[in-house]
């Protein structure tokens, strides 16, 4: 699946109605974005079933904000509407498919009784 352009028009949509949403701060001036964007974009291909987004932070400097952005490139892992990783820099093709391993194999059931904070 070809990524998805987030903009604050189809972001809420987005991210509430996918299951698992990866979300590639980015902006163009950015050498490190233009390095990590086909990494980016051949993970799409390989994962149909997950959303691939990406944000430009000039255009939406109040979705950057939102997710407290402060450089660039910056991956946000969200499943069930829960940012499950956020953090900047350019990461390689291996440590991705791990990154999205580990997001697929999050017992969700687990982090919102966390979250809650209830002890059953």
């Amino acid at each position: 699946m070809p990524t998805v352009e987030l903009t604050r028009n189809n972001f809420e949509e987005t991210v509430t109605s996918s299951k698992i949403v990866l979300i590639d701060f980015w902006a163009a001036w950015c050498g490190p974005c233009r390095t990590f964007g086909p990494v980016f974009e051949k993970a799409a291909e390989r994962h149909p079933d997950i959303v691939f987004g990406k944000v430009d932070t000039e255009a939406q400097p109040e979705l950057a904000g939102a997710f407290h952005v402060t450089s660039i490139p910056t991956l946000v892992a969200v499943r069930d509407r829960t940012v499950l990783y956020a953090r900047p820099g350019a990461i390689p093709p291996k440590a991705l498919e791990e990154l999205i391993s580990r997001v697929r194999a999050v017992d969700m059931d687990d982090v919102r009784r966390r979250a809650s904070g209830s002890t059953e």
